[in-house]
């Protein structure tokens, strides 16, 4: 005789969120975050679409992350980070901003597709172990006001609460303020990025008591030039942070950024 306790009221809220999960999988067919080919699961890419991305991984330059062609030793940076140090302490990025990989940022930051978050969390979590190890708060860049009313979402708030999910590492999404609505970095040269989100962050009065002593980990969709990661790691740092990392999910990498 079957037991009324296997299929009674006692299963129905675990047998719901499965029965409703699987109808949308009719109407909703999943299907690959880059090439719309069918995969199995929501979030996925297909056997095709791996090869596509170009995942960041050692050896990479000790500061910003810039990858390396070859071994070279522990402890060594690029030109760059030689020439001129980052405001932050660390930045990582789970994989290379390519014409085939921008669809993936692209989808999330205009488009709204969120079913990657759970992947992109996995990915920036792999990548940016080290920046992760020991961090008391993840804090996403903030949209200016006007922005975010537009676009309804911050991306990277949305990539950080994946962390979050994944980590048990907390998200403030309240201690940066961004105080004016810079104009688009598109097209801007390293130095003109810099000059144009200069002072555009600050950290909100009443948050200022968390930063003490604090380990912060600044959560973006694309390292380009470092240049609002370095604003945020100054606001933060001026407010009393002792170490301010960075981690997103893609990163611009130029050849020019050579070893030193």
């Amino acid at each position: 005789m079957l037991s009324w306790g296997r299929y009674g009221p006692a299963r129905a809220p675990r047998k719901a969120p499965r029965l409703i999960n699987a109808l949308a999988d009719i109407i909703w067919p999943p299907v690959s975050l880059l090439s719309y080919e069918p995969v199995s699961a929501h979030g996925q890419l297909s056997p095709a679409d791996w090869s596509k991305i170009t995942f960041l991984d050692r050896p990479w330059c000790q500061t910003c992350g810039f990858p390396f062609d070859f071994p070279v030793g522990e402890g060594a940076v690029c030109g760059p980070c030689a020439a001129r140090v980052p405001a932050f302490d660390t930045a990582r990025s789970a994989f290379v901003y390519t014409p085939e990989s921008r669809q993936l940022v692209l989808s999330l930051k205009h488009g709204g597709r969120v079913d990657g978050l759970a992947a992109f969390g996995g990915w920036m979590k792999r990548a940016g172990a080290d920046v992760l190890d020991g961090a008391d708060l993840l804090v996403p860049v903030p949209l200016h006001g006007q922005r975010l009313r537009k676009r309804r979402f911050n991306q990277s708030l949305l990539l950080a609460r994946a962390l979050t999910r994944l980590t048990g590492i907390r998200t403030d999404p309240h201690m940066l303020v961004r105080t004016r609505a810079t104009p688009s970095q598109g097209g801007r040269s390293a130095k003109g990025r810099r000059r144009n989100v200069a002072g555009a962050f600050r950290v909100r009065a009443g948050r200022k008591p968390r930063l003490e002593g604090a380990h912060i980990v600044i959560i973006d969709d694309v390292y380009t030039t470092g240049a609002t990661l370095e604003a945020c790691a100054r606001a933060l740092k001026r407010a009393g942070a002792a170490r301010v990392d960075a981690l997103t999910l893609a990163r611009v990498v130029k050849p020019a950024d050579v070893i030193t």
